[in-house]
């Protein structure tokens, strides 16, 4: 039940709900907006319509316009946005502390709001939360791939995981996770519309917010491949579904390192197609 109802004290009857919907599936019936019960199971979820009438007169899924913010004066002003996407550094030195448990909640409640495929949203965030669990975890990726060295067993391309296991067994480097408390391994099914795609977004998101709340980060294709593609038993350790694909990990944490100005990468790269 999409549980689509109307406040018909505040609805003025102008119509954007029904403009709005991406399935086409609101109608006015009887001057009232309504979904009619055979058009249920169309609805994308999206909550156009909660979101878009401007007198707070749409509920949907049991969402109520009061629980909402209001986004009139409330979004960032785009010099910041724009220092926070210019700013941003991969982080490769981290404190050796967890995070609150709360930050980590916030941190994903507000990702798990990036845009997805046919907003299937089914991203699934495999998390380490614990800094004693990633260095469990750690060790075991780490005496994994000295493993694999020792029978000569890594993939043609993958040979550069000797010198990484190698820094790691004669210095304790660790060039894989860069003693990061936390691990998120975002994955999603692989019968989804765009699977890979909506793991990058989300992790997107999530890195962008995560600069915002001073959090540090880094895209970590090499732990990608560990897990995946060289030690999947690994996989079935941090219990991610068998039938989902791994879009990417990141690993995360307080910075040790702290930067004091943005860079400067030059111009886009645009092609305007003469059509």
């Amino acid at each position: 039940m999409l549980n689509f109802t109307i406040n018909t004290g505040r609805c003025t009857r102008c119509g954007q709900c029904i403009a709005d919907c991406p399935a086409r599936i609101i109608i006015m019936q009887d001057g009232v907006p309504t979904i009619l019960p055979e058009k249920e199971t169309a609805c994308y979820k999206c909550q156009h319509c909660l979101a878009v009438c401007p007198t707070g007169a749409v509920s949907i899924l049991g969402v109520k316009p009061s629980t909402c913010r209001p986004l009139k004066g409330n979004y960032p002003a785009p010099d910041k946005l724009e220092m926070l996407i210019k700013g941003r550094r991969s982080i490769r030195k981290y404190k050796d502390e967890n995070l609150p448990a709360e930050l980590l909640q916030r941190l994903f409640d507000v990702s798990c709001h990036a845009p997805s495929g046919m907003n299937q949203r089914q991203v699934h965030f495999t998390l380490i939360d614990d800094r004693e669990k990633m260095g469990r975890f750690r060790a075991e990726i780490m005496e994994g791939l000295a493993k694999m060295v020792r029978e000569n067993r890594l993939p043609a391309g993958m040979e550069f995981f000797a010198h990484i296991s190698k820094a790691w067994g004669e210095k304790g480097l660790d060039v894989i996770f860069r003693g990061a408390p936390h691990l998120v391994i975002a994955t999603a099914p692989k019968s989804g519309a765009s699977p890979a795609p909506d793991c990058l977004i989300a992790l997107s998101y999530f890195e962008l917010f995560a600069q915002s709340l001073g959090v540090g980060t880094v895209w970590n294709g090499m732990a990608k491949w560990a897990i995946s593609d060289l030690l999947p038993e690994s996989r079935k350790r941090l219990e991610i579904p068998e039938d989902h694909i791994i879009g990417y990990a990141m690993s995360f944490g307080m910075p040790a390192v702290q930067f004091a100005r943005t860079v400067q990468h030059g111009k886009a790269l645009i092609h305007r197609p003469q059509l």
